[in-house]
């Protein structure tokens, strides 16, 4: 348990410039995905939480890729 909670909660820098180009990706895509939502849906709350929605995928995502070990994220 240990072990995954220093996992989890350890800051993981982009060692690499794969993952930098990966973290960039993502951010650039939900981005996109969220400007399109703030273009296209009416101010209200369902745009908020899809923003919101986009948002948080993000962060999983990058977490993700900072997470794991593995280098190939093509």
């Amino acid at each position: 348990m240990i072990a995954d909670l220093a996992n989890r909660f350890d800051f993981h820098p982009a060692m690499t410039p794969e993952r930098r180009d990966a973290h960039e990706r993502v951010r650039a895509i939900c981005k996109h995905a969220a400007e399109q939502i703030d273009a296209l849906v009416p101010d209200g709350r369902e745009k908020a939480c899809a923003v919101t929605h986009i948002e948080e995928a993000m962060f999983w995502a990058n977490a993700g890729i900072a997470r794991n070990n593995k280098e190939n994220h093509s």
